[in-house]
C-alpha cells in the first residue's frame, strides 16, 4: 500500500532531520479547521501579511511533521491521490524552511506583475522541476533535501521523490507494495 512506503521513506529520509508538508487549502477544503484542531501540528501561512478569510482559506501551509501523530497519520491516508501538496524533509527548522518556501510563491509575469507560484500543487511541481536549470535546482531545493510529490495522474497510486545529487535532478518513484 503506497501510505506505508511513503511513511517508511519520509521516515527514513528525515531519521535526524524534520519532516514537512506543503498543503494547499485551495485542494483541502477542511484545511484551516484541521490545522487549529485538537492535536494541531506547527504551521505556517506560506502568503504574507494578514490575510482576508477567503485568501487564507485558499493558502498554503507548511506543516511539520511529526511521526505517529493523528494529524501526520490522517495526512498521508486521505491526503495522497487528491493533490494537497508535497511532502518534505530538510535539516533546517521550521522558520527557516518557511523563509526558504515563501521566497518561491511569488513570480512575475513578463510584465513584471506578481503571479502566486502554486509550485506546492503536484500537478504543477512534477512539470516545473525538471524544467529548470542547475542554478535554479540549486535555489528551488535550497535548504530542503528531498521532496515527495505524487506521481503523473496517468501513474496514480504512485509517488516520486526528487533530490539533488551532483547538481543534477534525481527522480525516484515509489511503487505500493
Amino acid at each position: 500500500m503506497l501510505p506505508e512506503m511513503l511513511r517508511r521513506r519520509l521516515w527514513r529520509e528525515a531519521e535526524e532531520h524534520f519532516a514537512y508538508a506543503v498543503l494547499d487549502g485551495a485542494q483541502n477544503k477542511g484545511l484551516l479547521d484541521w490545522l487549529h484542531g485538537p492535536d494541531a501540528p506547527s504551521f505556517e501561512c506560506l502568503f504574507s501579511g494578514e490575510l482576508a478569510p477567503d485568501m487564507a482559506e485558499i493558502a498554503p501551509y507548511l506543516v511539520q511533521l511529526v511521526p505517529g501523530t493523528k494529524f501526520t497519520e490522517e495526512l498521508i491516508e486521505a491526503g495522497w491521490d487528491a493533490n494537497w501538496g508535497l511532502l518534505l524533509v530538510s535539516a533546517e527548522e521550521l522558520a527557516v524552511v518557511w523563509r526558504h518556501l515563501r521566497s518561491h510563491v511569488l513570480v512575475y509575469g513578463a510584465d513584471l506583475e506578481p503571479m502566486y507560484f502554486r509550485f506546492y500543487d503536484p500537478r504543477v511541481f512534477r512539470h516545473f522541476l525538471p524544467s529548470c536549470d542547475a542554478g535554479q535546482l540549486r535555489d528551488f531545493f535550497g535548504c530542503v533535501d528531498f521532496f515527495l510529490s505524487e506521481a503523473d495522474a496517468a501513474a496514480t497510486g504512485l509517488a516520486d521523490v526528487w533530490s539533488l545529487a551532483d547538481g543534477e535532478l534525481v527522480r525516484e518513484q515509489i511503487e505500493p507494495a
